[in-house]
């Protein structure tokens, strides 16, 4: 759930998925976040995150549902956010539909993603996610709606694999190592999310409770260098916190899960 691009308007809006989440740092690069922003680097498995493989893409190697301990998608999970975002209440309903979509020749877990500030429908995605028999969980690409008074404003961010260039991205690996980045989406000039593991065995404690052996990421883009956020991934959760440091106000927390 990498975040898209928003409009000034509903910069508020971003969490999730899609949908970025950072740490405060002073950047040296004008198009990167700096390095102690993001942590120690791999220099091997930074030309390796590049493409992490994904031009040997072969749809026999995904297997049936998602269950990476780090971003399960058991069918019929709802998880519930809240938090704000400049100074406004926010909500994130996240539904891990029984939809079926088929990509690339892959079957992908349709998820949906809703974001309410002050109570107004803001953004609204249906995120696309597979498996593969490694335990790596690839992010097929989102459809993506902004709204303003009711009426859908943007669908900047959008993207399917396999169309316009696009090629599918790794949203969590099955075994992530600090330091290590990924490519989360690979949809050049629409949508490029990257993210690095800055701290693994994490206790993270939000209003759902206290979650231990959770991982934390820097996620970034090129495509809004002064964009930076923090997101927190626990096991039999997956994302549990959220939290803007630069180019936004966002912070949000799971509150609740229900499976329906």
């Amino acid at each position: 759930m990498p975040t898209p691009s928003l409009t000034p308007t509903l910069a508020i809006a971003a969490a999730l998925a899609v949908a970025a989440l950072a740490l405060g740092c002073n950047s040296q690069d004008a198009t990167q976040p700096s390095a102690a922003a993001l942590g120690p680097a791999d220099p091997a498995t930074e030309i390796a995150a590049k493409r992490v493989g994904l031009g040997d893409f072969n749809p026999d190697d995904f297997v049936s549902g998602v269950d990476n301990p780090l971003f399960p998608l058991p069918l019929g999970r709802r998880l519930i956010y809240h938090g704000t975002g400049d100074g406004e209440p926010m909500r994130v309903v996240t539904d891990v539909t029984r939809q079926h979509k088929t990509i690339l020749g892959v079957p992908v877990v349709v998820v949906l993603d809703r974001v309410f500030v002050a109570g107004e429908l803001a953004e609204l995605t249906f995120d696309w996610y597979a498996q593969d028999r490694h335990g790596n969980v690839w992010y097929f690409g989102e459809d993506t709606k902004e709204f303003e008074d009711g009426e859908v404003v943007s669908t900047a961010g959008s993207f399917e694999a396999g169309k316009d260039g696009a090629r599918a991205g790794i949203i969590m690996r099955a075994h992530p190592k600090v330091g290590l980045t990924t490519p989360q989406e690979d949809a050049p000039g629409v949508a490029e999310d990257r993210a690095r593991v800055v701290d693994k065995n994490v206790t993270v404690t939000v209003p759902y409770g206290t979650l231990r052996h959770c991982i934390k990421t820097a996620e970034f883009t090129p495509l809004e260098p002064d964009a930076l956020e923090n997101k927190w991934y626990c096991p039999g959760v997956g994302v549990t916190r959220e939290r803007d440091v630069r180019g936004g106000d966002v912070e949000t927390s799971l509150t609740a899960i229900v499976q329906r």
